[in-house]
């Protein structure tokens, strides 16, 4: 059974984890312009009155909880904010830290799962700010923050057990890869 074009969009939003520039949601779901126009319409009237929200600048489209949860939404992250990192935290942030910057994609890639709430309880925390990436516009490059240092207990990046090793067969990697494509 095939998708109703307001239900594809929704679940490419919701897959994303973060904002899509309206020019790739068009290249990947086949629309033109008036086409996503009528589609973000609908999207946008079957959310009312439930708890996501279609949130859109003229060059992006995004999927968000309702302003009307935002009580509801405080409480949870207040709850997110007093737990232990956990294993996936730690993981991602070792990914981006040791690599002196990452894409979510890339951090997806490496752990092999969707680290979208972890990045974001990550950001919530301060450990990690994104910044957007020169080489491709569309995406962002997450960085370890001078926090995240001290929730380690680090003072600088290369304090980082084995960092320089790791840096290295990093790096051989990704070239290897770049090889590859």
């Amino acid at each position: 059974m095939a998708l109703s074009p307001s239900a594809a969009l929704e679940a490419l939003l919701f897959a994303s984890g973060e904002p899509v520039t309206k020019k790739r949601i068009m290249s990947l779901l086949g629309f033109s312009v008036s086409q996503l126009d009528t589609v973000t319409g609908d999207l946008r009237n079957s959310l009312f009155n439930r708890g996501l929200a279609l949130i859109e600048t003229h060059e992006e489209l995004d999927l968000r909880t309702a302003p009307e949860a935002g009580e509801l939404i405080k409480k949870m992250r207040e709850g997110e904010l007093t737990k232990d990192l956990g294993k996936a935290g730690l993981e991602a942030l070792a990914i981006i830290m040791y690599n002196g910057g990452a894409t979510r994609s890339e951090i997806d890639w490496i752990r092999g799962v969707n680290s979208a709430q972890i990045v974001r309880s990550l950001m919530l925390r301060g450990l990690i700010e994104r910044t957007e990436d020169e080489k491709d516009k569309r995406k962002f490059i997450y960085h370890g923050t001078t926090d995240a240092l001290a929730h380690i207990g680090i003072g600088r990046v290369e304090d980082l057990p084995r960092y320089a090793e790791l840096k290295k067969e990093s790096e051989l990697a990704v070239a290897a890869e770049t090889e590859n494509v």
